[in-house]
């Protein structure tokens, strides 16, 4: 999916605009949560969520959902992970 498509989606469902975000090159984040709900787009690198002991792939264009306080961890590639990411209360 295009940033310009990613964008058009949020605003259909409610989300508000987007922010940057940047991590590490093989960074990682143990089991945590949010107070949001957040959808995501990958623009460069790639992240690893591991959900209920299940890991997912996400590169550039794929875009992923966590819902309010879903219980995940994250890795990131050995370039790190770039992504466009709306919260949503």
């Amino acid at each position: 999916m295009s940033k310009a498509q990613f964008i058009e989606m949020l605003q259909q469902e409610g989300y508000p605009e987007p922010v940057g975000v940047l991590r590490e090159p093989n960074g990682h984040l143990d089991d945590h949560t949010h107070p949001f709900e957040v959808k995501a787009l990958v623009l460069e690198g790639e992240i690893d969520l591991i959900i209920q002991g299940l890991t997912k792939t996400y590169r550039p264009g794929n875009i992923f959902h966590l819902g309010l306080e879903e219980v995940h961890a994250e890795t990131y590639g050995p370039q790190g992970v770039h992504y466009l990411a709306a919260r949503k209360q």
